[in-house]
């Protein structure tokens, strides 16, 4: 969504389900990533037999609705380890013909069909877990007084070239531009468009209340809109500018306006909001930009193409990890820090600043109980990928 990935949210990353970042390195640099697996055991994962099981046997079902549509010899995930479409298909009719999915029976099914692994990366264990939800804001669908900040569709000239047509070891590489007087240049970035430069060409979805909340919903990709009709609207990514991200929360550090220790989404908020005169420059300095679109359906949309299941939903990186596997999530609750969060996520979701084997994003929801705890979930955590017990991969 977008990934709406949160995140010492603008400090870390930039929203779940935007997945089009330039590489920063040259591609002759790249080396491609590879995740080490080590089998253990249920016993070994703190916290297995206390999970309510049957809210992520849920999730798991709406991830193998996906399977079920893609050809039975596609591999899944980045790597042959985690097998085929085929490999996954008998779990999920067994998971489809569950009569009762509530404990202990849904626990008793991942047990059954799984094998866990811990997963590392260059030997190590431990990783960086965020936060990110779907925010709720104020929208009209015509422009006033109180409604002047637009919210545009993706505009028709944008042009994504991938560099692996032109060179196989550039593969996965991408920019995105547009085209004028015969030249393939960037777009333009978020200055240019807060100035206007797409004023008039009848771009506009709707029009948002606030700016700060409008450069919030960029970040996390999709989010929910209550227009001035009283009617409830869900607008999701439809594309981006191809600019790289920015965290103005390090732009905020670095000005001397915020100390490292101190940021979260809530107290970058509360800075842009009491300085208004420097807040669109602050903006600004995020180049990204990102396009939307309606959506139809339950909640926002992650990268495997279903809903989003509130704190359940786990956005990864697919370069490492299989978009809808179960993943054995281990940190801690980010407003009461001594406590462990320990729980069973599915991997539905990118962000373009999940980065790593070890890395994660928690989708929390939507409303202000899911705002407080995404913007302050910024905590180390481990994982524990589950494979179905096909697929098994000898104890090292």
């Amino acid at each position: 969504m977008a990934r709406f990935s949160l995140f010492l949210f603008l400090l870390t990353l930039a929203g779940c389900a935007v997945d089009f970042t330039e590489q920063e390195t040259p591609p002759e640099e790249k080396t491609k990533p590879v995740a080490t697996l080590t089998r253990t055991d249920f016993n070994g994962l703190p916290g297995w037999t206390t999970d309510a099981h049957q809210y992520a046997l849920a999730a798991f079902l709406r991830s193998c609705a996906v399977f079920a549509k893609k050809p039975a010899n596609v591999q899944v995930g980045p790597d042959s380890r985690f097998g085929r479409v085929a490999d996954w298909l008998p779990v999920c009719q067994s998971a489809a013909g569950l009569k009762n999915t509530a404990n202990p029976t849904a626990r008793l099914f991942f047990e059954t069909w799984f094998l866990p692994y811990q997963v590392t990366e260059q030997g190590g264990a431990r990783g960086l877990i965020t936060g990110y939800f779907e925010p709720q804001l104020e929208g009209a669908w015509q422009p006033s007084t109180r409604y002047s900040i637009p919210l545009y569709k993706r505009p028709g000239d944008i042009v994504s070239a991938d560099l692996g047509d032109f060179n196989p070891e550039w593969e996965g590489r991408k920019l995105v531009g547009r085209v004028q007087a015969g030249k393939f240049v960037p777009y333009h970035n978020r200055r240019e468009i807060a100035s206007g430069s797409l004023k008039g060409r009848g771009l506009e979805l709707m029009w948002l209340n606030d700016p700060i909340d409008a450069f919030i919903l960029h970040v996390q990709g999709s989010g929910r809109v209550r227009m001035s009709d009283g009617k409830i609207v869900r607008v999701g990514f439809a594309g981006r500018n191809g600019h790289p991200y920015t965290a103005i929360g390090r732009v905020l550090i670095a000005r001397g306006a915020l100390k490292s220790g101190e940021v979260t989404l809530q107290s970058i908020r509360a800075w842009l909001a009491a300085h208004p005169d420097d807040a669109r420059e602050i903006m600004n300095e995020n180049a990204s930009y990102i396009f939307f679109r309606l959506l139809k359906g339950d909640g926002p949309i992650g990268a495997q193409g279903v809903a989003l299941t509130p704190r359940r939903s786990l956005a990864i990186d697919r370069a490492y990890l299989p978009l809808g596997a179960p993943i054995w999530l281990s940190t801690t609750d980010p407003i009461n820090k001594t406590r462990p969060l320990t729980q069973l996520m599915i991997a539905q979701d990118t962000g373009s600043a999940i980065k790593g084997a070890v890395r994660g994003d928690f989708f929390w929801g939507a409303g202000a109980a899911a705002r407080e705890r995404a913007g302050r979930m910024n905590a180390a955590g481990t994982f524990h990928i589950l494979l179905p017990r096909a697929l098994a991969i000898p104890p090292s």
